[in-house]
């Protein structure tokens, strides 16, 4: 008498039908196209526009002062420290005496300019700020602040480049972003600009010069400095302070200093120091515009050119707003990618420890039921019929040719093997023709194998022994790729060994095993009518079954030494097709089942860790580390190519650590592995454009029709396992 596990009371099964599928309008077929496409245009432009208007620059670096160049004039490289090269003839200004300019490079940034702001507003000092077009669009309001307080702003470009290496496209681009991205942030365009790590004006060299030049040919007035604090360095607020005193004694002077780039706090303690001791000693402060005799160097801007603005920088805040959110899904996926990892490598280290070879009890030797379910299979039904009758467990083979039109029935027959049965019905299905066979099976446990699958010898044997436990209803073979020639081949290898058995290994452990694969799995015949049979309700019938058996409380295990060599795609249109199908049919038969998260017992067991799982790591996180790919990209265009490089082979190391580990269980050559990173780069991105439009399929409620693959007939078993196997 078999133990029952407690069963709860399944829901009505609902059927929409197994062979005709509802086509899907046009409109919709263009919306699954369409979405992923929009999707990825979105990210792309998101890391784009994060990637120009946040690509790191060093502030922290002090201006050039090598020797000036022959040719330069002589008013320029021993005049004062604001240039205007305007005009035909350049022309210099120096700041009167007892007059200081303060000047700050770098920002705004959300947390040192409001504080250098607040002290120069307590003692009644302007500033001039030089500012980069990055930092203005991502805080535009910390801008508006300086310029509501009076202080000056000029222009320091956008991204911080050095002028003298760039083409004058690149002068120019620069330059346009900075003016939109003031326009946008604050209303106004500047003419005041300091070139990014110029110094003073004896320091210009020849390429200096011929910046300066082409610069006031656009209208730009120069600002130089007298005196570097060398803040950057962080020497102390009053070694700050004393660089910003004038050398000399009543003498006027340009101040460098930083309020972005790093911790500005010993310059705000500087500038309290210094301000008011400048000022008992008879300074005064004031800014650039002054010291040429113009009321400001900056212009409000006029409508088209505001609302251009405003739209860059509501592109600018969107994209670091989804960064963040990017971030955060990053941060997931990447500790699910590696937890799933470790994950495996545990409970398969585990699995392989503990999990006893064979069920306890007497050994299972009663002949076996074995189900072909043929649709146009005239390449391959005469190789997988001869495997399975050299095996060396008694068997009945019941082939269930379905409406073939190609003589698959008549080729099975002209074998002429005795154990043979074929049965002829029209085109019903998968799950038509698997019922068929089960119906006409003569024993009470079935094998299902597909029929381009070949079987080990002794895979029936080995396939069977875990019913001797009364309580299995099912188990699920150790499907191999027969076709592994060819580098798509060799990646669909990997990804057998280390996705598909290395995880049954977990799911066998936690006794939740999601899928029982149509190439290699057992029944026991009362499990399937407890279960309801095949159904045609979903696309992965096989799936579906094993759901519908963990439902009726029966348990499902893992045999992995029994081995099945199955036909692959070899193409990648053929691979798209069967990936489609099967993430959609999952998806189908995860939503179908999902009261199993409520129900109780063995069920409820499933549903609240074997359901969960699934979606989290066959459907979640899947469709997330595309994110890893294209922030790879993102860091080698964008950030330290060497920094980039180093975190993705760190990630691809795991995958290699687990994909040597699955091999090594599964009795399999290291040799493919050379194909891996490969698969990371080109085939890993076909199976998440798969996945999403499988999600999209679903959302947009399209029943998804069935599509054969083409066969070639090619499977065969590769020589060290053959040899294992004797």
């Amino acid at each position: 008498m078999r133990r029952r596990p407690d069963r709860p009371v399944r829901p009505p099964r609902t059927r929409t039908g197994p062979r005709h599928h509802r086509a899907s309008p046009r409109p919709r077929h263009r919306f699954r196209i369409v979405v992923p496409l929009a999707v990825l245009a979105f990210v792309v432009s998101v890391l784009l526009t994060e990637g120009y208007t946040t690509r790191t620059f060093s502030g922290d670096q002090e201006g050039r002062t090598g020797q000036p160049a022959t040719g330069l004039p002589r008013e320029v490289t021993g005049g004062g420290p604001v240039v205007d090269t305007t005009r035909d003839r350049p022309s210099t200004y120096r700041v009167p005496d007892r007059t200081v300019v303060l000047s700050f490079d770098d920002g705004p940034d959300p947390v040192w300019t409001p504080r250098i702001r607040a002290v120069l507003d307590r003692h009644g000092t302007p500033g001039t700020f030089f500012v980069t077009g990055q930092q203005a669009v991502r805080h535009p309001g910390i801008l508006r602040d300086v310029i509501r307080s009076g202080h000056e702003i000029g222009v320091h470009t956008f991204s911080h480049r050095d002028l003298s290496t760039q083409s004058a496209s690149d002068v120019d681009r620069e330059l346009a972003l900075t003016q939109l991205a003031l326009a946008g942030a604050a209303g106004i365009n500047s003419s005041l600009l300091r070139m990014p790590y110029s110094s003073t004006t004896a320091a210009l060299d020849r390429a200096d010069w011929s910046v300066a030049r082409y610069l006031g040919g656009k209208g730009y007035i120069l600002a130089f400095i007298d005196q570097d604090t060398k803040d950057w360095q962080r020497p102390g607020a009053r070694a700050i302070a004393e660089a910003a005193t004038p050398s000399a004694p009543g003498r006027g002077t340009v101040v460098l200093m930083h309020d972005a780039g790093g911790d500005r706090s010993q310059t705000v303690a500087a500038l309290d120091d210094l301000i008011p001791r400048l000022q008992a000693q008879g300074y005064r402060f004031t800014t650039l515009a002054d010291v040429l005799g113009t009321d400001s160097l900056t212009s409000r801007v006029d409508t088209a050119t505001l609302w251009k603005g405003r739209v860059f920088v509501a592109a600018v805040t969107v994209s670091g707003t989804a960064m963040s959110v990017i971030g955060v899904l990053l941060l997931v996926v990447g500790s699910l990618v590696l937890g799933r990892c470790a994950l495996l490598l545990v409970l398969a280290r585990h699995h392989a420890r503990r999990r006893p070879r064979h069920a306890p009890g007497p050994p299972v030797t009663r002949p076996v039921s074995v189900v072909v379910p043929a649709h146009n299979e005239s390449l391959c039904i005469a190789k997988t019929l001869r495997s399975l009758a050299a095996g060396d467990h008694p068997v009945e083979i019941v082939v269930v040719d379905d409406g073939s039109d190609d003589g698959t029935a008549d080729i099975a027959e002209s074998l002429g093997l005795q154990a043979v049965t074929v049965v002829r019905q029209p085109n019903g299905g998968k799950a038509s023709a698997l019922n068929t066979g089960v119906r006409r099976a003569s024993h009470d446990l079935v094998v299902m194998l597909d029929a381009d699958t070949v079987f080990a010898p002794s895979t029936v044997r080995r396939l069977v022994q875990p019913f001797a436990d009364p309580a299995v209803g099912a188990t699920a073979g150790n499907a191999k790729v027969g076709n592994r020639r060819g580098l798509l081949g060799r990646w669909q290898h990997i990804e057998y060994v280390m996705g598909f058995n290395l995880d049954r290994r977990m799911y066998d452990l936690l006794r939740c095993l999601p899928t029982v694969p149509g190439a290699v799995g057992a029944f026991r015949v009362t499990a399937l009518r407890d279960a309801g049979t095949m159904s045609g309700d979903t696309l992965a019938e096989d799936t579906d079954i094993t759901m519908a058996l963990h439902r009726a409380g029966w348990e499902i295990r893992y045999a992995e030494d029994a081995l099945a060599w199955t036909e692959v795609p070899a193409s990648l249109r053929q691979l798209w097709i069967q990936r489609y199908r099967w993430s959609y049919g999952t998806m189908q038969a995860a939503w179908k089942h999902r009261h199993a998260l409520v129900e109780r017992g063995h069920a409820g067991h499933f549903g609240r860790l074997g359901l969960p799982l699934l979606t989290v790591f066959q459907i979640l996180t899947p469709l997330l580390a595309p994110l890893i790919d294209l922030l790879t990209v993102y860091g080698l265009v964008f950030g330290n190519p060497l920094t980039t490089m180093l975190a993705w082979t760190g990630v691809l190391a795991v995958q290699t650590v687990c994909a040597a580990y699955a091999f090594r269980l599964d009795g399999e050559s290291l040799r493919p592995l050379w194909a891996l990173p490969l698969q990371q780069i080109v085939y890993r991105q076909l199976m998440y454009l798969v996945l999403v439009q499988a999600c999209l399929t679903a959302v947009n409620g399209y029943r998804l029709p069935w599509q054969r693959l083409k066969r070639s007939g090619d499977v065969v078993l590769p020589p060290p396992l053959t040899a294992r196997e004797r």
